[in-house]
């Protein structure tokens, strides 16, 4: 009678949470508030996570603690993010529940066209050529956006909080065996003549795992970055060496001086949703956290929930939700005035689309008619699976979920300063139509959604986030229904295979599935074929029993660490 109950509440709560984007206030729960004091950081790699828990044992705030994280990432994880490149943070406000999202995408420069990836003859180019040429670089945001968080939400000076990566680029790091399986790896930006360079050892050789590797150069300017501020980043020297980079060679890219002054970063509203008996809160537009809303509704109508990853039906089940969400995310989502987020998460629609999820997969599907939409549009996109994620709680119970990015593996493979360039260019559609095609001061569509959980009194229960290209989507909304729907611990939803279904193709982790359940899903039309790139970079934490139930992805270097932080007794 108690789930009967439960499960009644929350169906009437869904049918009238707010579609539109809203910002929560509420008290804080008393499982967040018998954890002041604890801090809790989950970051893809151990110095990462180690810079953010300094700035947090002296006393810094949840985005204090991301500004070290960020620059330190830049350093020891350069195929994934870096300062030259662009982010999402979705930021708890402990003293008053206030979910707020602070936009870093790249913007397209004011010369961009829409035709800048296609041939003369019309056809697009060929995306190992666009990736390494100096069109792929967008305006970097991470920047300007954490100042900006920093200056609404920063304890600690924003000059004590470079010393850790200051010193570890002088003296260097040690290479780990995934940073060297890119650097000699297959991709454009392993051959670019930047990336050969700096990762040059001694003996002239690409470097490799065990060995140190030191960026001066880096050291360098964030020296200068500390002392002068973000502006160091936007206005003067760097900014001219980086248009004088990106303006050379083959299809050289039209950015300016005057881009970089004029890039600024988007507070938004978060968009929240419920799901049983939580609130998700996302990105709006251009992030796809609409797309990661929409699916976990349709998943809702489904009974996933209770049977559990052994049945073969969940995941022909979860694979079908998952390729309607892409099938709409894809047509409608990007940086335009017109994106039916109310539409997609109605719950009329919603039931419509999850009415089309059967025992046997069928074709793919095509994108739906949600309410206030305009026609669907083609999607010519290809992202790559790049990408970074953090997560930072401090001992105030604020809290940061940070999905960062250069786009490719090492961005455009063109560095400057120390620090390599973002191709977020080329996250656009090559196609020069529909929502996610190119124009000037224009953000490509991310699949980038970190996420805040919330009770459904506001109060903070936990986040989530991953890197991973498109299929973020689909790691992320794994793990969720596998510490909400199953009461896995954290790290265990977090290593459920992969699956990532859209279109056509139906990838993931064929090795991590029993042969005896792949054979039974194929035998319902979900066929899983191995998938490709850096894979799932899970970090996540649901705060259970008055604890930080937390894990971090194990398929990539990352961390997930809980300490005692003085001053917040």
């Amino acid at each position: 009678m108690r789930r009967l109950a439960l499960l009644a509440l929350v169906g009437a709560m869904a049918a009238c949470t707010p579609i539109t984007p809203v910002v929560r206030q509420a008290p804080v729960a008393e499982a967040a508030a018998s954890l002041r004091g604890q801090a809790f950081v989950a970051a893809a790699h151990p110095l990462a996570a180690e810079a953010g828990l300094n700035v947090l044992r002296e006393g810094g705030t949840a985005v204090d603690a991301a500004i070290a994280i960020q620059a330190m990432l830049t350093l020891v994880e350069p195929q994934s993010s870096g300062l030259g490149g662009g982010a999402f943070m979705v930021h708890y406000a402990a003293a008053t529940g206030a979910v707020t999202v602070y936009d870093g995408r790249e913007t397209a420069p004011a010369g961009a066209t829409p035709d800048m990836f296609l041939r003369a003859d019309g056809t697009p180019l060929p995306f190992p050529v666009a990736v390494v040429s100096g069109r792929a670089s967008g305006v970097p945001g991470v920047v300007r956006m954490l100042d900006l968080a920093h200056s609404e939400h920063g304890s600690l000076r924003w000059n004590q909080l470079f010393g850790d990566v200051i010193r570890t680029a002088e003296q260097g790091f040690t290479v780990t065996p995934r940073l060297e399986s890119f650097v000699h790896g297959t991709s454009a930006q392993a051959s670019a003549s930047d990336v050969v360079g700096y990762f040059r050892n001694a003996r002239g050789e690409k470097i490799r795992a065990g060995e140190v590797l030191r960026n001066p150069a880096y050291a360098g300017f964030v020296r200068r970055l500390a002392a002068e501020g973000a502006e160091a980043m936007y206005v003067g020297e760097t900014p001219r060496r980086i248009v004088a980079r990106v303006r050379a060679g083959v299809l050289p890219g039209s950015m300016t001086e005057t881009d970089f002054a004029e890039y600024r970063p988007v507070v938004r509203e978060a968009l929240c949703h419920s799901y049983r008996v939580y609130v998700l809160c996302v990105p709006p537009p251009p992030s796809s956290g609409v797309g990661l809303l929409q699916l976990m509704a349709m998943v809702e109508h489904t009974d996933i929930d209770a049977r559990g990853p052994s049945d073969p039906l969940t995941w022909v089940k979860y694979a079908q939700a998952s390729r309607l969400m892409y099938a709409d995310r894809d047509a409608y989502v990007g940086d335009v005035p017109n994106v039916p987020v109310r539409g997609l998460l109605d719950p009329v629609y919603v039931a419509s689309r999850a009415a089309l999820i059967a025992d046997h997969a069928g074709s793919p599907p095509a994108a739906g008619s949600p309410p206030g939409a305009v026609q669907a549009g083609l999607d010519a996109t290809h992202e790559v699976a790049g990408t970074s994620h953090f997560i930072v709680i401090d001992g105030e119970g604020n809290a940061v979920s940070m999905t960062t990015t250069v786009e490719s593996y090492f961005g455009s493979g063109r560095m400057v300063d120390g620090f390599f360039l973002n191709n977020q260019m080329t996250d656009f559609s090559f196609v020069p139509e529909g929502p996610n095609a190119i124009a000037p001061g224009k953000r490509p569509r991310s699949s980038m959604v970190p996420t805040v959980i919330l009770a459904r009194d506001g109060s903070l229960v936990g986040a989530i986030g991953s890197p991973g290209g498109n299929a973020i989507l689909g790691y992320v909304s794994k793990a969720l229904i596998g510490v909400i729907d199953w009461d896995m611990p954290m790290a265990e939803a977090i290593g459920l295979p992969n699956l990532v279904a859209r279109g056509g193709s139906i990838n993931g982790e064929a090795s991590r599935f029993d042969p005896t359940l792949l054979s039974a899903m194929a035998e319902r039309g979900v066929v899983v074929r191995a998938g490709s790139g850096e894979d799932s970079g899970i970090h996540g934490v649901i705060i259970r029993n008055g604890r930080f139930d937390g894990g971090a992805d194990q398929r990539r270097d990352g961390v997930a660490r809980s300490i005692t932080v003085k001053g917040n007794e």
